[in-house]
């Protein structure tokens, strides 16, 4: 994958290392690197550092920019919770050749890792609702799933010797 020519989301729920993932292996392949958390509005940061989930009519302008950022840079690797088929769907009609790299980890992890962190606008609590919202990729979509179990570095190696 390391010669991919095409957007890369790497996807999950809060915690599960999207963006370090995702700085890693734009950084191995040489390509620019997006936080969409970083192309929320401010309306969306208030309301998840209030506690309260994003529903769909909250998602939907985000996901607009996300895909116009994927768009704009078609080697781009962006980090992306991109949860549910719906959202992935509308991704895809911006980027048609996005390949989506799901990282999977075990609720327990997660939970650690959202609970460390202190720098971030999504409090632990919101975690049961993106565990409840994600839908795993499907068969017929372009991507892979992979287990969150060793060190950044090595699972941006699993992910660079994917097919593409």
């Amino acid at each position: 994958m390391t010669t991919a020519r095409r957007p890369i989301v790497v996807m999950g729920v809060s915690g599960v290392g999207k963006t370090t993932v995702g700085r890693e292996l734009a950084r191995r392949m040489g390509v620019a690197f997006i936080d969409a958390d970083d192309l929320h509005g401010p309306e969306n940061i208030a309301k998840m550092a209030a506690g309260a989930p994003l529903d769909d009519d909250d998602r939907w302008p985000w996901l607009d920019r996300v895909g116009a950022a994927l768009a704009a840079d078609p080697v781009v690797v962006v980090a992306c919770s991109a949860l549910k088929r719906s959202y992935r769907d509308r991704l895809r009609a911006s980027a048609p050749t996005v390949f989506f790299v799901h990282l999977d980890a075990p609720r327990e992890r997660v939970v650690a890792q959202t609970t460390a962190r202190r720098d971030h606008f999504m409090p632990p609590a919101l975690l049961a609702s993106q565990l409840q919202t994600l839908e795993p990729l499907g068969p017929d979509e372009q991507g892979i799933a992979v287990t969150v179990d060793a060190a950044p570095e090595e699972l941006v190696a699993r992910i660079c010797q994917a097919p593409v």
